[in-house]
């Protein structure tokens, strides 16, 4: 599963760093391309440092970040979106992956606490 979620985040940033290249130049949507693509990437490179944690509590930290890291991509998407019409269709796909990476990784979270605090 830890490689499965691996590729899917690589897979997942060079998607949106792809479709980054698709709007227009703009100063809003090189803004909104620089925040994506940081956040996109982040999601992966936090996920990697996450399987080589330390400890149980180490992991349930770095998956956190790695939670907020998706979740702020989520974020950008919409910007992107809502100041992109013509490109709306495409975003869709992305916005499908998002959602369920942040449920992954949500789910993940929760389970991890449940185990570490007993709840």
């Amino acid at each position: 599963m830890e490689k499965e979620i691996q590729k899917r985040t690589k897979d997942f940033a060079l998607t949106v760093i792809r479709f980054t290249e698709k709007l227009g130049s703009s100063r809003v949507n090189n803004i909104l391309a620089n925040q994506i693509i940081r956040s996109c990437t982040s999601i992966g490179a936090n996920y990697i440092a996450a399987c080589y944690a330390k400890s149980q509590s180490d992991f349930l930290n770095k998956l956190k970040i790695v939670e907020e890291e998706a979740t702020e991509t989520k974020y950008w998407l919409e910007l992107i979106k809502e100041t992109n019409l013509n490109l709306s269709a495409q975003i869709l796909a992305i916005m499908k992956e998002s959602d369920e990476l942040i449920a992954i990784f949500s789910s993940t979270v929760i389970t991890m606490k449940k185990k570490l605090y007993h709840y």
